[in-house]
């Protein structure tokens, strides 16, 4: 079932939900052959800035539930980290039928019409257990519907593959061609530092405030004696993985503070968070902290992407 590869072979993608680039950018990175975006497809402004800044693309489509999937050009591979949209539970019945009005139906809807020879989709963890498993249950048997047979998914979390954060992604891999016998990366069992995605020296804007250090202590105080778990999480450098950095971490920064000698605690800046993420150290971030903060918090773990797709690419 292995194929060589080709360096003259183009392999054509699609970018859905295409956030900063993170699942294109990890193929980019360990693929032999070149790697074209034929389209992209993203909603927010910012995200689209800081795309356009990295992979110097003309144009990025807008709202996916937009565009008309006949319009959208041939490729081999479709790449898409959709949201976890609510689906309904007077539904999940019929299968493609009962995914109308969510998300996961616009891209259905280009698989079938297209049917290039692998997807790849990734989402939240929780996607697996959602309406006790009766939401994957159906975004699994609508993939087998359209024509994809060879589909299967998995858990997998970035501090396995090399990155010091505890983010843990469900990943779903299908396959036109049935004889393709994929399996997913095992772990590569690297140990991981928080201080080696640190700066030697950090402005002091990211330091927080005595009001804010407060509160967040108040709150963790409160948290504990209501019998929760919830409050500010602290790092140092010799810290093996950080909490799961969340597109919300502009607000406050609780769920990771790097302790500091003498001070209160800081945030991570945002290059601090796109080393989090697997990002290259030349990765361009030309948008605001505060808009950083939300792509790189919303965006995937390249190194878990890079280790999917070495093991995809051997069968486009």
């Amino acid at each position: 079932m292995t194929k060589a590869f080709n360096t003259d072979e183009t392999i054509k993608i699609i970018d859905l939900f295409a956030g900063i680039g993170g699942l294109r950018l990890g193929f980019e990175q360990v693929s032999h052959k070149k790697i074209e975006a034929v389209f992209s497809s993203e909603w927010n402004k910012y995200s689209v800035e800081t795309y356009k800044a990295n992979f110097g693309m003309e144009e990025v489509h807008g709202d996916i539930i937009k565009i008309d999937e006949l319009e959208v050009p041939e490729h081999d591979l479709l790449l898409a980290g959709f949201p976890c949209q609510p689906f309904s539970q007077a539904g999940l019945k019929k299968g493609f039928s009962d995914i109308r009005g969510t998300l996961f139906f616009d891209i259905a809807r280009i698989l079938k019409e297209k049917k290039p020879k692998a997807f790849l989709l990734e989402n939240v963890k929780q996607l697996k257990g959602h309406d006790k498993g009766r939401t994957l249950e159906v975004i699994m048997q609508t993939l087998k519907d359209i024509g994809y047979t060879n589909v299967q998914y998995d858990l997998l979390k970035a501090r396995e593959f090399g990155l010091p954060q505890n983010r843990e992604r469900l990943y779903i891999v299908g396959f036109l061609d049935t004889r393709v016998e994929f399996t997913f990366p095992e772990p590569l069992n690297i140990e991981t530092r928080v201080g080696d995605i640190l700066d030697e020296k950090v402005d002091d804007k990211y330091t927080i405030s005595d009001k804010l250090w407060a509160g967040h202590q108040r709150r963790k105080k409160e948290n504990k004696l209501k019998g929760k778990g919830f409050g500010y999480s602290i790092f140092t450098h010799e810290s093996e993985y950080t909490s799961t950095m969340s597109a919300r971490y502009y607000k406050d920064g609780s769920e990771i503070l790097i302790a500091q000698d003498e001070k209160n605690p800081r945030k991570i800046t945002p290059r601090e968070a796109s080393r989090l993420q697997g990002f290259p150290t030349d990765f361009k971030i030309p948008v605001s902290d505060t808009q950083a903060y939300q792509q790189f918090g919303n965006s995937v773990p390249v190194k878990v992407i890079e280790a999917i797709a070495k093991k995809m690419l051997v069968f486009l």
